[in-house]
C-alpha cells in the first residue's frame, strides 16, 4: 500500500552511464521513498544537448532495472516540458519579473564573480540575451534533514540568476522547480553538490507561488577531497552484470547495514526494512577507498 503523501525522485542527466556516486543518489532516494511507503519517480534531465551522450538515457534506465530500482509511473523527460518552461518565462517577462541580460561571464568575473543586476535597469528593456529572474525571495538559508542548517553567501542568495541561457537552452534551476512542482515531489533526496542550488530553487518556489519540497542531501562520493565522482571526471560505470556488491557498497557508504547477497529485489526489500535515516553520515563528502572506486 503506497503513501501518496510522499513522492520522491531520482533525476539523472544523460551525460554518461551511472557511476558509484549516481548509485548512491538513486539508492538513497529509493530507500527513503520506500521506507515512507511512498512513490519513487525517475526523471531524465535532458535539457543540455551539448553535454548529452547518445543512448545514455536508455542505458541509465537499463542500469536502474538491473539494480532492481524500479520506478513508479512513467519516466518524465525534460525535453517534453519545453512548452511549460517557455510559458512560465513569457509570463515572468510580461510581468517584469524576469528580463534579458547581455553580460558576459568575463564581465561578471571582472565585477567579482556575481552579477550586479545592471541589465535589469536598462531602458528601454533589452530584447535579446539570457533571461534572468528578478530575485525577490532571496532565500539564503534552509534546513536540510541530514545536513542541518544550510546558509549561503548573502550576495549569492540575492543574485538575479539565469532561467534561460543565451543559447536558448532552459536553465536547470527553472526546469527542476517546475518539474518538481508538476510531479508533486514532496522531498528531494540528492547529493551535497546541489546544496547551494537549493536556496535558488526555494527562492523560485516562493516567487512562483509553488509549494517547496523538503530537502535531504546525501554525502558526495569523492576520489579525493574536493574531487567528486562524476561523468565529467570519467568515473567508471557501475557493474550491471553482478550488481550485488555495488548495492552493499552503496549501503555501507550511506551508513546502512549490509544485506544478504541474493536477487537484487530481495536485497532491496531487506535494505528498505533496515533503512535508518539517522545512520546517514552528516558530512558533505566521503573519500572512497580503492575498493569502492573500482566497484
Amino acid at each position: 500500500m503506497s503513501n501518496t503523501h510522499y513522492i520522491g525522485r531520482f533525476a539523472p542527466s544523460p551525460s554518461g552511464p551511472l557511476h558509484f556516486g549516481s548509485l548512491i543518489a538513486a539508492l538513497g532516494s529509493y530507500l527513503r521513498a520506500h521506507s515512507q511507503q511512498g512513490k519513487w519517480l525517475v526523471r531524465i534531465e535532458d535539457i543540455d544537448p551539448p553535454r548529452e551522450i547518445a543512448g545514455a538515457s536508455d542505458d541509465i534506465l537499463r542500469t536502474l532495472e538491473a539494480y532492481g530500482l524500479h520506478w513508479h509511473d512513467s519516466v518524465l523527460y525534460q525535453h517534453q516540458r519545453y512548452d511549460a518552461y517557455q510559458q512560465q518565462i513569457d509570463l515572468l517577462v510580461s510581468q517584469d519579473l524576469a528580463y534579458f541580460c547581455q553580460c558576459t561571464r568575463k564581465l561578471i568575473q571582472a565585477n567579482g564573480g556575481l552579477y550586479d543586476g545592471r541589465c535589469g535597469q536598462c531602458q528601454p528593456r533589452l530584447t535579446q540575451g539570457a533571461i534572468r529572474i528578478r530575485n525577490q525571495a532571496k532565500v539564503g538559508t534552509f534546513t536540510d534533514i541530514v545536513q542541518g542548517r544550510v546558509t549561503v553567501d548573502s550576495h549569492f542568495a540575492a543574485e538575479d540568476f539565469i532561467i534561460k541561457r543565451s543559447d536558448g537552452l532552459y536553465a536547470y534551476q527553472l526546469a527542476v522547480v517546475l518539474d518538481d512542482a508538476f510531479q508533486g515531489i514532496t522531498e528531494v533526496v540528492r547529493g551535497c553538490d546541489l546544496l547551494d542550488a537549493s536556496c535558488r530553487q526555494i527562492s523560485l518556489f516562493s516567487q512562483l507561488g509553488l509549494s517547496a519540497p523538503t530537502w535531504l542531501h546525501l554525502p558526495l562520493a569523492c576520489a579525493e577531497i574536493g574531487f567528486k565522482l562524476s561523468k565529467q571526471n570519467h568515473a567508471p560505470a557501475i557493474d550491471t552484470k553482478q550488481p550485488q556488491a555495488s548495492i552493499n557498497a552503496a549501503l555501507s557508504f550511506l551508513g546502512q547495514p549490509s544485506v544478504d547477497v541474493d536477487a537484487v529485489e530481495v536485497m532491496l526489500q531487506q535494505a528498505v526494512a533496515q533503512f535508518s535515516l539517522q545512520r546517514i553520515p552528516k558530512q558533505k563528502e566521503i573519500v572512497l577507498d580503492k575498493t569502492n572506486l573500482a566497484t
